[in-house]
């Protein structure tokens, strides 16, 4: 028998700390085990976190662990992820090791079994494709554990050369790990991957798997049955052993960023896993993100450049339609003359169409244009948007749902406006206006489980629709192969979000949607309807010029001191008692944790901590939410980690109500 450190699975915020049981000489590190507690008498999980610890209690009183599971066990090295993990984002132990863990009880006693097809034979690589899969399987070959950043336009051919580095792994006897920003995708590249591997070889981790599919999948990758695991983000805490390459396509997606518990940067995880492993990393993408090119640049990661498409492919024509010019005209439509005439011209042709416009719904605004009054959500504070087919207005931060109301609320006036412009508005006036075409929509409307989002993919790959219209779903690597135009409905629209990050985001719209065009359909074209066309942002989005975006974007960070030059973190305080008006004890703890890291003796040089705010949009009738910001120097966001894991210990200790947050940097920093 020996002693062991166990980290008990359990919701309490007050417990987050390691208990010491006797376990058999035969338990490992990662094993998940039942151990006997008071007022559980039939025992709870957990899983071992070290062995051979010296008690902190008498020997006598060490209680023995009841049982080990060893089928629902993890790895040393998922544990040492988890205790990183804390340490990195400042979260429970527990929480991280969920993280890697499954739902679900019931283990399968026969996992499913493949029907065995033919394997497609591996295409001519062209010479841009053969260089970067010879420098990555190098890496593979020699475990070198190097971190590569693919720069290949769209259509380039990058997915072709993660399969040859997974070959190249699995050929090793490794396991490939390949990430995707949407679930939308995972089908898409799972199929590529099973033509090449068999489907027994691949298995697909994404939150959309019904409970029993994700554990059957788990339990293969566990087994080492799967041998390339496919999926969104949390596919990165796939329980994968001799792990040889991660790939994380689109790697500057924003949905690689967790926005709720734990708040986790998937890069980071993937780099941490793989630098265990001494694994290679590979990351691509058509429009790197600021902080990813820059660290190429600074050599953390090694650049691969793809800067032609493959086959006859060639890059589509840029058109920019200025929309004033429409209105000055007298067309009042959201849709250019230009873009009308050449809709129809590409369905007559036999060609394909997508439509793009970053907004769900019919309308974004309800309002009465006697008064003025506009229907908000009581939660949340901000404008609802009228979905039609629901016949409700809907608040995009929390999901409640209202009635329309018949007459004014506020002036009793009978009829109400709706404002604005959605994807489901659109898509009634294309099917007016082209009646000859089918017009289909994918958003997160129409996308809500994985047979419809396949449903919707397979009907536009085949042929059976004519016109696609999405949001930005629509940029994350589909690939289609059809299509002869691409409609931006409103380039500019994510360009006035007041983020710093909003001029990269919109390069990066234009660019990914832009890239849908022309991949086997020959000459294609692009109209991008704007109001702002002398915008810098959206004319070197218009010619491709990523290189000189990067440059002008950078030197904007560097004088406002934006990452990649700092790392912003968000400090969010939520308590649940009291009215929202009366906040005075939630923003006293904000005020206390800010005066306590301006008093730290370390606090680095040029960190800016700003005043706390009452977040309205965020907080609710039943709670309060106050935040404050904090910009902090590269490279020193350690310090600021252990100072919120100290003060949070010290409101768990006096039974706080309050709940603190930590966020480092979050998406959408307004």
């Amino acid at each position: 028998m020996k002693y062991v450190d166990v980290v008990i699975d359990n919701k309490s915020e007050y417990m987050d700390s390691f208990f010491t049981y006797l376990a058999p000489d035969y338990i490992n590190v990662g094993d998940k085990v039942s151990i006997p507690l008071a007022r559980k008498p039939k025992g709870a999980e957990g899983y071992v976190v070290s062995l051979d610890t010296v008690p902190g209690i008498e020997a006598d009183k060490v209680k023995e662990i009841i049982s080990i599971d060893k089928d629902r066990s993890l790895t040393p090295e998922i544990i040492d992820t988890a205790i990183w993990m804390k340490s990195r984002y400042g979260v429970k132990y527990i929480d991280a090791i969920r993280m890697f863990d499954v739902t679900g009880k019931r283990v399968p006693k026969q996992l499913k079994a493949y029907d065995e097809t033919k394997l497609e034979d591996e295409p001519i690589l062209s010479e841009e494709q053969e260089n970067a899969a010879l420098d990555i399987c190098n890496s593979i070959d020699n475990q070198l554990g190097k971190s590569f950043l693919i720069h290949g336009v769209t259509n380039s051919g990058k997915t072709e050369v993660y399969i040859r580095a997974a070959r190249n792994a699995i050929a090793k006897g490794k396991t490939a790990i390949i990430l995707v920003p949407e679930i939308a995708l995972s089908s898409q590249i799972a199929d590529r991957f099973s033509k090449r591997f068999g489907k027994d070889k691949v298995a697909i981790m994404h939150s959309k798997l019904k409970t029993s599919e994700r554990l059957a999948e788990w339990m293969r990758i566990k087994s080492g049955e799967a041998k390339i695991v496919v999926g969104a983000r949390t596919a990165v805490f796939a329980p994968a052993s001799d792990i040889g390459v991660i790939i994380i396509d689109e790697e500057h997606e924003s949905t690689y960023k967790s926005d709720h518990n734990p708040k986790f940067e998937t890069v980071d995880v993937a780099f941490r896993r793989a630098k265990y492993h001494n694994a290679t990393l590979v990351l691509g993408s058509a429009t790197p993100s600021i902080v990813s090119y820059n660290r190429a640049m600074d050599g953390i990661y090694q650049l691969i450049e793809m800067k032609n498409r493959i086959g006859k492919s060639i890059m589509p024509e840029v058109n920019i339609v200025d929309m004033r010019d429409e209105l000055r005209s007298g067309n009042s439509s959201i849709i250019s003359r230009k873009l009308l005439a050449s809709i129809e011209q590409t369905v007559n042709n036999g060609d394909q169409v997508i439509l793009f416009l970053n907004r769900r719904g019919f309308s974004t605004q309800v309002l009465c244009p006697e008064c003025g009054y506009r229907m908000m959500c009581p939660d949340c504070d901000i404008t609802l948007t009228y979905h039609k087919r629901d016949n409700a207005a809907i608040c995009h931060y929390c999901g409640r749902k209202f009635k329309v109301p018949e007459i004014c609320p506020e002036c009793g006036n009978s009829t109400l406006s709706f404002i604005g412009t959605g994807t489901e508005r659109l898509e009634e006036t294309i099917e007016g206006l082209v009646p000859n075409a089918k017009v289909e929509r994918f958003d997160l409307d129409t996308a809500k489980n994985s047979s419809e989002i396949k449903k919707t993919l397979r009907y536009f790959n085949c042929g059976k629709t004519n016109i696609l219209v999405g949001t930005q779903i629509l940029a994350k690597g589909l690939d289609f192969k059809n299509v002869g135009l691409v409609g931006i409905i409103l380039a500019d629209s994510s360009l006035n979000i007041p983020d710093y990050r909003s001029p990269e985001r919109t390069f990066q719209l234009i660019t990914q949607v832009s890239g849908r065009a022309g991949r086997e359909c020959g000459k294609s074209k692009v109209i991008l309807q704007t109001y702002q066309p002398e915008d810098d942002t959206i004319r070197r989005a218009a010619n491709g010029d990523y290189y000189g975006f990067y440059e002008q974007e950078l030197a904007h960070r560097r004088n406002m001191n934006y990452p990649p030059f700092s790392d912003i973190i968000s400090v969010t305080f939520v308590d649940k008692k009291g009215p929202k008006a009366e906040y005075s004890s939630t923003i006293d703890h904000a005020n206390d944790f800010r005066k306590y890291l301006l008093s730290m003796k370390n606090l680095p040089t040029g960190t800016t901590i700003y005043e706390p705010t009452l977040d309205i949009q965020r907080g609710g009738a039943d709670r309060n939410r106050v935040f404050f910001m904090i910009k902090a120097p590269r490279g020193t966001r350690s310090g600021f980690v252990n100072a919120y894991m100290n003060y949070k210990e010290l409101m768990i200790k006096h039974r706080s109500t309050c709940h603190i947050e930590l966020d480092i940097n979050p998406y959408g920093i307004i």
